[in-house]
């Protein structure tokens, strides 16, 4: 009597259909999956470890996690574009003609920029429903333009500086509307410093991140880098728009009031930028001096470093030290900025100031390669520490209604005081002593003009009319 068959199981009947399509394909195909999911897995992984960061404590539910995304994309493309005309204007030419063709640079998108910037803030003022719109254009504007200075970059036509105005112009753009739209991301008890704080920060990482990748594609040829830009701009221009819909709203802003112009009886006057008092323009003054100090210390010590490089070390490796000292103390600064919350702004302002003083000083006498590391590490913290301080006395005593021509024009000014910083930088003879006591006698200059008018405005619990 024959023996009873057992029916195969799912195992036996796999492995009978593997065989008979061709010997173990079956296992080839489990294979590649399993190296397609290995491949990706730093990819996702590293995506969501970064989403998670993004969007902790509230921010992925109120917006704020896609604006630090946006703002880390806008700062990538802005580094592959800046890394690309460094390598046009500055690397490819001997120290004498680059000095002469970065002056050229500023001169051309600057002065044009000085003004269509105070522009900017007021037309955006009167367009707060298309907001999302406008970031996108900036985003669209750029990633064409970084296209047009491609050609340009490869040529040596003069386009190259129409084009870059129009990146400078758009950066603006961008930059006034993010902070208008700051405030109506806010999760629940969540400071404004702390959450520009954490936009800024989320810049500072991407830019971090990108220049050495824009600088592995600028060895591949001059156009690799802006080609990169393209695409960064590109995905940022789709990525404005998945901002939430309440960033284009203008609820409440035509409203504000001063508590000074509140009389019973009496109408209302418009708010404007003069009632603010004299905290906002003394930390303005102070913001100036350190934007101008960090402008002279970009162009001064890249001239200065690529003919005398610091001790043992090439003329791209003290430049890189230089940088990455500077960036290491923005981000702490950034950083110690959301921690202290806005306490005291007027005080943060004249401390830092002082702070860099005696950094500078000890620099130009004592002049040496860790001391300008340690002077280019000071002034990043410094000035993102007063600049916060500065964001919070403007969110303090201005007007709602023009608080974003309010960032817009103390932007300008500062845009103005880092370029008229890096004019006197050019034109310095190449003397590490001389120049760092140059750089120091203008910050004393500003300490003095503005350290009595903000102690005095913190003694009084402010130097102005407060918004309610």
């Amino acid at each position: 009597m024959a023996a009873a068959r057992t029916p195969p199981d799912a195992a036996d009947v796999g492995e009978i259909r593997g065989k008979g399509r061709g010997g173990g394909s079956g296992r080839f195909g489990g294979s590649v999956r399993a190296i397609g999911r290995a491949l990706r897995l730093p990819v996702t992984g590293a995506a969501r470890g970064i989403r998670k960061v993004t969007h902790a404590h509230g921010a992925g539910e109120s917006g704020l996690g896609k604006l630090i995304e946006l703002h880390a994309v806008n700062g990538a493309g802005d580094v592959m574009i800046t890394v690309a005309l460094a390598s046009t204007v500055f690397f490819s030419v001997p120290t004498d003609e680059a000095r002469g063709r970065v002056a050229l640079y500023l001169a051309i998108t600057m002065a044009p920029f000085t003004v269509l910037a105070p522009v900017i803030g007021p037309l955006l003022d009167r367009l707060p429903h298309g907001r999302r719109a406008a970031m996108a254009g900036a985003m669209l504007a750029r990633a064409l333009l970084a296209l047009i200075i491609s050609g340009a970059a490869a040529t040596g036509s003069l386009e190259l500086y129409p084009a870059a105005l129009g990146v400078l112009v758009a950066s603006k753009a961008y930059g006034v509307v993010r902070s208008a739209v700051v405030p109506r991301l806010l999760p629940p008890r969540f400071s404004l410093v702390k959450a520009n704080s954490r936009v800024t920060l989320g810049g500072l990482l991407a830019t971090g991140v990108a220049a050495p990748i824009g600088a592995g594609l600028q060895a591949l040829g001059p156009r690799y880098p802006l080609y990169g830009a393209f695409v960064i701009f590109l995905a940022g221009t789709f990525l404005s728009f998945t901002l939430p819909p309440k960033v284009d709203s203008a609820k409440g802003e035509s409203f504000a009031l001063l508590a000074a112009d509140e009389q019973p009886g009496q109408a209302v006057r418009k708010p404007g930028l003069r009632t603010v008092g004299t905290a906002v323009t003394h930390a303005l003054g102070a913001n100036a001096s350190l934007r101008w100090l960090s402008g002279f210390l970009t162009f001064f010590l890249a001239f200065l470093l690529r003919d005398h490089p610091l001790t043992g070390s090439s003329a791209a490796v003290s430049l890189g030290i230089v940088a990455v000292s500077a960036g290491a103390g923005n981000a702490l600064g950034t950083a110690v900025g959301a921690w202290l919350r806005a306490r005291a702004p007027e005080i943060i302002v004249v401390v830092v100031v002082a702070f860099v003083l005696g950094a500078a000083i000890t620099a130009a006498v004592f002049f040496g390669a860790f001391l300008v590391a340690c002077l280019a590490a000071v002034a990043g913290f410094s000035q993102a520490l007063a600049k916060l301080s500065l964001d919070a006395l403007i969110q303090r005593d201005v007007p709602e209604a023009v608080r974003t021509s309010a960032f817009a024009r103390s932007e300008t000014l500062l845009q103005m005081s880092w370029v008229l910083g890096g004019a006197v930088g050019i034109v310095m003879p190449l003397n590490g002593t001389l120049g760092l006591c140059v750089a120091a006698a203008v910050i004393a200059a500003g300490w003095l003009l503005t350290a009595r008018g903000l102690l005095g405005s913190a003694r009084h619990g402010g130097g102005g009319p407060r918004v309610v």
